[in-house]
């Protein structure tokens, strides 16, 4: 018999996409995500670019980056929604969904953020997340495995995501 174990609860969640559509994060299961706060107006803004590559080449064998629009850092994203995906698709061309602005942090963050800070502490134990473009990697199971900070260039952490997309998926409860 074989022990399935208790589904991640990265998977129970919901959130509205930037065209306002709600996304159930259950169609996840089985992918490796790569979840980043994103910004337009920021040094770290070319990692689009990097993120889209990444998103292009490994998307068929199961892989996904979600955005998520954030203008609590330094004002550097003033956009609506709808501008976001604009300026993602006309100057990166990104391909990968961008889902409706949030909170990362403190009393409005979003839940989804709240728990990813939890399942992986940034540096010296601190939750926080410190800038844009800080990226977490989840594997094909909903585990938060790994935690980069906004300075950490996402080709840099190809050879991590390759090795969470050779694992398999294992169904859960």
């Amino acid at each position: 018999m074989i022990h399935r174990s208790q589904q991640s609860p990265f998977y129970s969640f919901q959130i509205f996409d930037a065209n306002h559509n709600l996304i159930d994060f259950s169609i996840l299961k089985g992918k490796v995500v790569i979840i980043v706060n994103v910004a337009s107006y920021c040094g770290f803004t070319p990692q689009y670019k990097e993120l889209e590559l990444l998103f292009e080449k490994y998307h068929k064998q199961g892989f996904i980056v979600i955005g998520f629009p954030c203008n609590q850092f330094g004002n550097q994203e003033p956009y609506p929604d709808s501008q976001i995906i604009t300026f993602c698709q006309k100057n990166y061309g990104v391909n990968f969904p961008i889902m409706r602005k949030i909170e990362i942090n403190g009393n409005f963050e979003h839940k989804l953020y709240t728990w990813l800070k939890n399942e992986k502490k940034g540096v010296l134990g601190f939750k926080g997340i410190r800038w844009n473009f800080e990226k977490f990697l989840i594997d094909r199971n909903g585990n938060v495995v790994n935690r980069y900070l906004s300075d950490v260039t996402p080709l840099t952490f190809e050879n991590d995501i390759v090795k969470l997309l050779k694992e398999k998926y294992v169904e859960q409860d």
